[in-house]
């Protein structure tokens, strides 16, 4: 027995001990990260302060202030050199990630490439643009680390697509951006980069999970940026910081990362699944994000990719003026947003018909069913199981720790807990937050991807049948307060339906939260006065003077009419 207890007790301790090492190795593979990403701010300091010294006389804050067909007009007549755009920018850049924490990574080859631009022939249509890509878009030689320690080893061995025709249009991809842990979280933040900031707001998230992104570029530091939208990824950001973004039809842009090689079959945005994710352009006015596609739907994509649709980008739709026979809701019915966001539409809505537009009331159907047996479907096909493998060897970030605790819990114990939560909320919700809508064979999951096609083939028509060019609707909003995205993953219904349709859907901002805003909020009971509800309550509370957006969406391959409408809506709503 005394032999027994002696093996028992060293076996505890080796187990110990074991577990021990590898949170330390995790420790250090982090601490290095940070190290590398301090010594790289350190040195683009440098390379500012002694470009400041050469050039002491530029007009920074007149540089920062100008909008980017300016800027590239500007830049394309040499009355502005791309050297002193670059440095403006990194100088802004390193102050607005001082305050936010939104820079993963600052990418010192953009000296480079600033010396080759110089050097091309022609000069791009983004030529001497400093521009931002979101932490997992592969930039040759960088990380791409989605917050996960896994993912600190091996360094993008090429650049992906989408770089390569930035860098063919003349652009200077110049920084990564932070995200939220995994890219499944509408906040930003992760175990080893740490948490971004709203730049109106410190209270406030900046959106995910192209939160960093949203920031830098709302904080002045970047002037087009880059982000990915699987549930509203590229909008939330743009929703709680104030831009302007879109999220293209899938595959009509192409990208590929370190993603599609190191974690393939565990990522939702490489993994192939009937609700894709896209990549899209983030910027302050509408006529950046036009300017970006126009740039992006060239021959240097559709030669790199011959899978992407060779469709240049339609410069007379963009620009025409014929009114539009716009659908309209303010409400989905599954979680109500706030009262400024339902404002928001209305006020938008009434301009658009002062200016001649026609409005139809229009409501989407069945979201109940969308967003529980369609979308987290999707993701949660095998009970999360594969969305877990992508934090082995890692540390879970605390505002996923919700969703990852809920995905351990066994299918039994998912039906137990949901009916224990059976009183304390309404059932739409109850199966969300049990998460027990899984995919049990390989007939199910057919059923399911037959299941969203059909939902297609519905939407369309209820579209058709009223004779729509385009729908105004809302998107989640104000900007939460740090930590309280990760609690109510089911209210990103509003932006999630448009990625379960595939459809190009924009935000634009159109106002601000007032102080009435704020005392209505204080009536909000959402759909039933549940916790969830409450929880939305307590998110957005506080936000007066923040962004207040609307979303803009069109059919399928109508990138062009969706930019044209969100241009209208920022024309119409500019004095707000």
């Amino acid at each position: 027995p005394s032999a027994a207890l002696v093996l028992l007790c060293s076996s505890a301790a080796t187990v110990v001990i074991w577990k021990w090492l590898g949170k330390r190795q995790i420790q250090k593979k982090m601490e290095e990260a940070r190290r590398t990403r301090d010594e790289g701010v350190k040195k683009m300091a440098k390379a500012v302060q002694q470009f400041r010294e050469q050039v002491p006389s530029v007009q920074t804050d007149s540089i920062l202030s100008l909008p980017l067909l300016e800027l590239t007009r500007r830049l394309q007549e040499g009355s502005l050199s791309p050297k002193t755009v670059l440095y403006t920018y990194l100088e802004k850049a390193l102050e607005v990630t001082q305050q936010t924490n939104c820079v993963r990574h600052f990418i010192p080859e953009c000296e480079e490439q600033l010396q080759e631009i110089q050097q091309q022939r022609e000069k791009g249509l983004l030529y001497g643009i400093p521009v931002s890509i979101k932490d997992h878009i592969g930039h040759k030689g960088h990380l791409s680390t989605c917050g996960l320690v896994q993912c600190l080893g091996t360094p993008v061995q090429e650049d992906s697509v989408l770089v390569k025709v930035l860098k063919r249009q003349g652009a200077i991809p110049f920084a990564m951006t932070n995200v939220s842990q995994s890219l499944f979280n509408y906040d930003c933040s992760n175990p080893i980069f740490g948490q971004t900031l709203n730049p109106f707001n410190h209270q406030k998230s900046p959106g995910g999970s192209s939160g960093g992104e949203g920031a830098l570029i709302a904080g002045g530091g970047s002037i087009l940026g880059i982000g990915s939208d699987i549930g509203g990824s590229i909008r939330l950001p743009s929703s709680f910081c104030g831009l302007c973004g879109l999220k293209p039809t899938a595959k009509r842009l192409r990208w590929t990362s370190v993603w599609h090689t190191h974690l393939l079959n565990v990522n939702v945005c490489s993994h192939p699944t009937p609700v894709p994710c896209t990549l899209g352009p983030m910027a302050r006015d509408v006529d950046s994000l036009a300017l970006c596609m126009k740039a992006l739907l060239c021959e240097e994509m559709f030669q790199l990719d011959p899978t992407v649709p060779p469709i240049p980008f339609d410069e007379e739709v963009y620009s025409s003026s014929a009114p539009l026979r716009v659908g309209y809701y303010d409400t989905d019915g599954y979680f109500p947003l706030p009262p400024c966001m339902r404002r928001a539409v209305r006020e938008t809505k009434e301009a658009l018909q002062a200016a001649g537009h026609q409005l139809v009331p229009f409501s989407p159907p069945r979201i109940h069913y969308v967003m529980t047996e369609l979308f987290l479907k999707t993701f949660f096909a095998d009970g999360g199981r594969a969305w877990l493998d992508v934090f082995t060897g890692g540390i879970v970030d605390p505002n996923l720790k919700s969703q990852v605790n809920c995905c351990k819990i066994p299918r039994l114990g998912k039906k137990l807990l949901a009916l224990i939560l059976k009183p304390l909320c309404s059932l739409k919700k109850l199966k969300n937050v049990a998460m027990i809508s899984t995919c049990r064979s390989v007939k199910e999951m057919w059923n399911h991807h037959h299941q969203i096609e059909a939902y297609h083939t519905e939407f369309i028509a209820r579209w058709k049948e009223l004779q729509l060019d385009v729908v105004l609707c809302p998107v989640l909003g104000p900007a939460f307060t740090t930590g309280y995205p990760g609690k109510l993953l089911t209210a990103i219904s509003s932006t999630m339906l448009y990625n379960v349709l595939n459809f190009p859907a924009g935000v634009v901002p159109v106002s601000t939260v007032t102080e009435a805003d704020e005392e209505e909020l204080k009536l909000y009971q959402g759909c039933c006065d549940d916790p969830w509800d409450q929880t939305l309550k307590q998110a957005v509370a506080g936000a007066v003077g923040l962004p207040v957006a609307v979303q803009c969406v069109a059919l399928p391959w109508r990138e062009e009419l969706c930019l044209r409408f969100m241009k209208e809506v920022e024309t119409l709503c500019s004095g707000k």
